[in-house]
């Protein structure tokens, strides 16, 4: 293309059909079938994040077991009202998804606060945890907790610890008596 050549760019904007009724008990049932698999989760606003990112948040959520849904705020309403779990969800600022953990509960929060962390646009709202809503400070708080593999080798040496000292202690003291029998025999030799 030469220097003189105008470029003329379009730019569409494209408005997403209304749901018909047909859609919405659709997105209802699977969001129930999401809430009755789930161990926890995690309300974010993603106003603001590339559809490049959503697809990579969405593909590390896979590797640990969870997914993101983005779903009106009245349907999640009626969803989470259905299963018995009041909260009012309109409340929630910005583009509303959810992230429903299958696996680990603490492993997906813990992704979507890494995520969070290298994404200024994606926050966090709050969450389900424990069968209890939670604010955004918890989820956070939450999210700094070491995971499962984590706390399994603390306990792993916090319970081989006295272990390994037992047996120090008992080596010692056969060493100890074995000393004392060896000088026993120079003696009266």
């Amino acid at each position: 293309m030469s220097a003189e050549t105008p470029q003329f760019y379009f730019y569409l904007e494209f408005k997403s059909m209304p749901k018909t009724k047909q859609q919405k008990l659709e997105i209802l049932k699977e969001l129930e079938k999401n809430l009755q698999k789930q161990v926890s989760l995690v309300f974010i606003n993603y106003k603001g994040l590339s559809a490049r990112d959503l697809v990579d948040f969405r593909q590390e959520l896979r590797g640990n077991e969870a997914q993101m849904m983005v779903v009106k705020k009245t349907l999640l309403q009626k969803a989470l009202r259905e299963k018995g779990i009041e909260t009012d969800i309109k409340r929630m600022e910005g583009q509303l998804g959810v992230v429903f953990a299958y696996g680990d509960p603490i492993a997906a929060i813990k992704n979507t606060h890494t995520f969070a962390r290298a994404h200024e646009s994606l926050q966090i709202l709050g969450g389900y945890f424990e069968n209890e809503i939670q604010n955004a400070a918890v989820m956070l708080e939450i999210a700094s907790l070491p995971d499962k593999e984590e706390l399994l080798a603390h306990l792993v040496g916090a319970m081989a610890s006295p272990i390994t000292g037992l047996v120090s202690v008992l080596q010692g003291n056969i060493k100890g008596l074995v000393y004392v029998l060896a000088q026993r025999a120079k003696m009266n030799v």
